[in-house]
């Protein structure tokens, strides 16, 4: 038997809990022949954390949740197990017409969601405590194969840095964005770090770094013993100003770090062009940019190196873990020297430079193994959620600034971010409130590094205008590829609501009289 397909049209207010929409119902329902793997499915899919179990009549049997899936794994239950094994039997369950403020009483923070089953015993619809529930900013897409990998790393011994996996990823990422010389590290912040390192900038260098992108772009840099030189970014992409750039350029500059944000490349022929005029590095910082092109050519394999992050909110991950690929295999060879402590790879204990302990453990690399499987069906539900998003946003063109890739390039779409017209940073402050209110997990665009403490210090080329306006402005929403329709619906809706709440609208004609 299949999902069961017998939704009732069956929607109920509870004082402002409303019971979810029956058209749901069929995606939490499996046979009673389901393997665990197939629970495991279901809840990544679903982002409920209740699976339904019928019989062969389609009768509700019980139900699994998150938790009764955990506690049987620990039991020593496999993947590929009946789900009845995870099945709990003394299940709470209403009849479908059952009075709205029965159904509140038996929803708590131990209850999430109540099954709504009709006279047969069929679950027809379910009630939970919101109608979509939170609407998370990022997930993780985890499946049963990251499982098998991670069991063969544990049963082999093999959990350490060594161990077929570590290279089975690199490979496997190295193919990917055709660039033979890949090496995996623990973090994507070493990953720039080995970067620099192996390409000798260090102390007297100055490195150039746009001024809107997350902290690790300057730490990697300031922990090379090098010197960060901040610029400007383009307003529209988020991305360096190379005009500004070339202004930062120094006798003592050795290299530009061009930040891929959220997704969007730089224009990555005006970079590379402006290096070689000055005989600068280019080192990429494409974190958040694994998919994105220039070109046709994959971000992070145009410049000298390139690196990217696995944190758990990326397009695939390892947890923590990162990647570092670079043009020339000799640089290559000395990152992978340093990576391991500075040890001569044909002399064990024999060390030739101070090096670093950067290396990716097998655990990590097992799982990115299976992320990498299905990195196309990720990547392709980042760009139908931008698609949906713009979708449904597109009325609001008056008010809100929305991501479209920059010419020459293919937007990964890591994450949706859109910008408010009224030039007023309250205003995003706002609205940030008024959805996190009301669980969904948007996010406010990077601060400026130069406002920040550890760096105001540091020197900086121009007003930072572009900067400060993108994060003034800027609200990051939800980018899940889990995200489903109804939360994409929500999402929308609640920032609609939102500018409607604080009259942005208004204010913008207040502005142009």
């Amino acid at each position: 038997m299949g999902l069961l397909l017998t939704p009732l049209q069956h929607v109920c207010q509870l004082s402002g809990k409303e019971m979810a929409k029956t058209e749901l119902v069929e995606q939490l329902v499996i046979a009673e022949s389901s393997r665990i793997s197939e629970v495991l499915e279901v809840l990544n899919q679903t982002g409920h954390r209740t699976v339904l179990v019928v019989d062969h009549a389609g009768r509700l049997s019980g139900v699994i949740t998150d938790g009764d899936l955990r506690r049987a794994l620990l039991r020593g239950a496999g993947l590929s197990d009946p789900a009845t094994v995870a099945a709990n039997r003394n299940f709470v369950s209403l009849p479908s017409d059952s009075d709205p403020e029965i159904v509140q009483q038996h929803l708590s923070n131990r209850i999430m969601l109540v099954p709504l089953i009709d006279q047969e015993g069929r679950p027809v619809d379910f009630a939970t405590q919101k109608a979509v529930g939170f609407v998370p900013a990022a997930e993780p897409v985890l499946g049963h194969n990251e499982i098998n990998y991670v069991l063969d790393c544990v049963q082999s011994g093999w959990i350490s840095s060594q161990g077929s996996y570590v290279s089975a990823f690199e490979n496997g990422f190295a193919k990917y964005v055709d660039c033979p010389n890949a090496l995996s590290v623990s973090n994507g912040t070493v990953a720039l770090q080995l970067a620099l390192a192996a390409l000798g900038v260090g102390p007297g260098d100055e490195v150039i770094v746009p001024d809107l992108t997350f902290a690790a772009s300057i730490n990697a840099v300031i922990h090379t013993g090098a010197t960060p030189v901040l610029v400007d970014v383009l307003q529209d992409e988020m991305t360096l100003d190379v005009a500004a750039a070339e202004e930062a350029i120094t006798p003592a500059t050795r290299a530009i770090m061009p930040v891929h944000l959220y997704g969007q490349m730089c224009e990555m022929g005006q970079v590379t062009e402006l290096a070689a005029q000055h005989e600068l590095y280019v080192i990429e910082d494409a974190a958040e940019a694994l998919g994105s092109r220039w070109r046709g050519q994959h971000a992070g394999t145009i410049g000298d190196a390139g690196t990217f992050s696995f944190f758990g909110n990326k397009l695939i991950t390892t947890g923590e873990g990162g990647m570092v690929v670079f043009k020339e295999p000799e640089v290559a060879a000395r990152a992978r020297m340093l990576r391991d402590h500075g040890m001569d790879p044909s002399q064990r204990y024999w060390h030739l430079d101070v090096g670093f302990n950067f290396r990716m453990t097998n655990l990590q690399a097992a799982i990115g193994v299976a992320q990498l499987e299905r990195i196309d069906d990720l990547l392709s539900a980042k760009h139908q959620l931008a698609a949906k998003y713009s979708e449904r946003l597109s009325d609001l063109s008056n008010q809100l600034i929305l991501p479209e890739a920059a010419p020459d390039t293919d937007h990964s779409f890591w994450c949706y971010v859109v910008r408010l017209k009224v030039q007023d940073s309250e205003i995003a402050l706002k609205l940030i409130e008024f959805m996190k209110a009301r669980d969904i997990d948007v996010r406010p665009v990077f601060f400026p590094l130069h406002r920040m403490p550890p760096y105001s210090d540091v020197r900086r080329v121009g007003r930072l205008t572009g900067s400060s306006g993108s994060s003034d402005l800027g609200i990051v929403l939800p980018s899940s590829p889990k995200l489903t329709d109804p939360q994409i619906a929500h999402v929308c809706d609640t920032l609609r609501a939102g500018l409607d709440v604080i009259g942005v609208e208004q204010l913008l004609r207040q502005n142009a009289l």
